[in-house]
């Protein structure tokens, strides 16, 4: 699993920063990828990438503010062009829906592919096999969400001693044990999956939060967490400030990872008001709370594998 930041901006975009946007790419794991956010001229920060369109199948927008939405006009129309005829999922508060139907139908703008919405309430939006997506609301100036990714755990690795050992051939029957599946040799002898299994792999949890002011409702939904991504639109010298506007400090970020128990906390959504040279002691700020703590920047690529992050 790969983090891909498209925008992580607050508010406009500036000479150093997008709007809100965030790539998960699941290729490895499923084959497709998952869009958090689609701020203004996501579809041209794409271009500057080797990401493809046709990819995603799921869009999480967080909430309706310009900054999180106004790229998904231009983005949904390129798609077609680009070769994607494959549905395409949209998850969101109530209003989403309405407001791109209506700038679809009004730019007279055709797509390609089926379009899908989901408007998300607490708890569970979506599940499959591998993958368990909940969503809890925040404490923003509008309705807001957060995404909790988790991934079931993974079957444990098939161990090639044990199965030559019990005289299975190689081919299919392979693959029948790898899935969990028992299967029986041709001299009747049974095999059993757990004989030749390692333990289960723990699959990993992605918590995503919107827009929000420092609340016990982030705290829930990055308990326990292998990454955070939280918002840091401030610094520690203005927290009533940052409550006022519905946004949150980077020490508040932090002790809401320390709080979870999470692994690495990742700030997003960074007001421009804050220069490059600002930014050793907006990270130092957070570390003294949370030691994993890491600043994201547009076309940033976090990778996790193995239980680790890396960048």
């Amino acid at each position: 699993m790969q983090l891909h930041f498209l925008g992580t901006g607050a508010g406009m975009p500036s000479k150093e920063r997008n709007t809100s946007a965030l790539m998960v790419k699941l290729l490895d794991e499923i084959g497709e990828m998952w869009l958090f956010d689609c701020g203004e001229a996501t579809q041209h920060q794409i271009l500057r990438t080797s990401l493809k369109p046709r990819k995603v199948t799921k869009i999480f927008v967080t909430h309706l503010h310009g900054d999180h939405i106004f790229g998904l006009p231009g983005f949904l129309s390129s798609r077609s062009f680009q070769g994607g005829d494959e549905e395409l999922t949209i998850y969101g508060p109530i209003g989403l829906q309405q407001w791109i139907e209506m700038t679809l139908a009004l730019s007279k703008t055709h797509l390609t592919y089926p379009l899908k919405f989901v408007e998300v309430s607490e708890g569970i939006i979506y599940e499959d096999a591998q993958f368990v997506v909940r969503a809890g609301e925040l404490r923003h100036v509008v309705p807001c969400f957060g995404y909790r990714i988790e991934q079931k755990d993974l079957p444990g690795e098939l161990l090639f001693e044990k199965t030559q050992a019990l005289g299975v051939p190689k081919g299919p029957l392979l693959g029948q044990l790898k899935s969990g599946r028992d299967i029986k040799l041709d001299n009747g002898v049974i095999v059993r999956a757990t004989d030749v299994l390692a333990p289960p792999q723990k699959g990993f949890t992605l918590t995503i939060l919107g827009d929000t002011k420092y609340c016990e409702e982030a705290i829930a939904l990055a308990k326990d967490a292998d990454i955070v991504v939280h918002e840091a639109t401030f610094d520690g010298s203005t927290i009533e400030l940052a409550a006022n506007y519905g946004h949150s400090t980077n020490m508040e970020a932090a002790t809401v990872a320390s709080r979870a128990q999470a692994r690495y906390l990742l700030l997003n959504h960074l007001s421009a008001r804050f220069l490059p040279s600002d930014f050793p002691q907006f990270l130092a700020e957070a570390q003294g709370i949370f030691a994993q703590t890491y600043l994201t920047s547009d076309y940033a690529l976090f990778s996790w594998h193995n239980g680790k992050l890396t960048c």
